[in-house]
């Protein structure tokens, strides 16, 4: 019977760095969308969601199932409780993600940014497509030196959120509300996801290491 525990518990590791790999492509596809106006990449996206909805839904009813058979104990029920939680941001990274790409598909043929802030938000996409990189990583190896990676980003990811902000506020700012709205948003979803990637990383930190700080 342990050996059936431990092979389904790698089991749920592995659909943990499957959704994680969804999930970055889901990113690379809505950043192409959202800088670059590309319908087709939008469309994708969105459509592709639902794969990743499906995954996370079939891991948890995996771990449920082991809760429920298996009678797990100290650190085995850790690691079950955590990827639940583990599959759940995930889950909500692709829907940040989709959320980019609509808003590309609804302001197609036009860019939903300006020229003039673009460069925050190709800084910002960046920095999220390291943390769901490193993310992957760190649920492969176990090497918490991605961990540290992840929070690094997500602290300039901050900066670049607040930048945001301060352009939104400045005299020259005269875009539509509707071009607010969509910079607002968008630099929101991508603060987010960095967010989400940290939360894995914590949880994955403490599998490690039993210390929850």
């Amino acid at each position: 019977m342990r050996k059936v525990f431990q092979a389904e518990l790698h089991q749920v590791g592995e659909e943990l760095i499957q959704i994680a790999t969804l999930v970055k492509q889901a990113l690379v596809g809505a950043s192409e969308s959202f800088l670059n106006a590309d319908i087709d990449k939008a469309e994708e996206v969105i459509s592709n969601d639902a794969r990743i909805d499906f995954l996370q839904t079939q891991l948890d009813e995996r771990a449920i199932d082991i809760l429920a058979l298996q009678g797990p104990v100290a650190s085995d029920l850790r690691h079950i409780v955590a990827a639940l939680r583990m599959s759940s941001s995930l889950e909500r990274m692709g829907d940040l993600a989709r959320h980019i790409a609509q808003i590309a598909r609804m302001r197609f043929p036009e860019k939903a940014l300006t020229a003039s802030i673009s460069p925050i938000f190709e800084q910002m996409v960046e920095l999220d497509l390291k943390i769901i990189d490193a993310v992957i990583k760190l649920l492969d190896s176990k090497d918490l030196t991605y961990s540290e990676e992840i929070s690094a980003h997500k602290a300039r990811i901050n900066e670049l959120h607040r930048e945001v902000f301060k352009t939104l506020n400045a005299e020259d700012w005269n875009y539509s509300a509707q071009v607010t709205v969509d910079v607002t948003l968008a630099s929101r979803y991508l603060e987010r996801f960095g967010d989400h990637g940290v939360s894995v990383a914590r949880k994955e930190a403490y599998l490690v290491t039993g210390d929850w700080s």
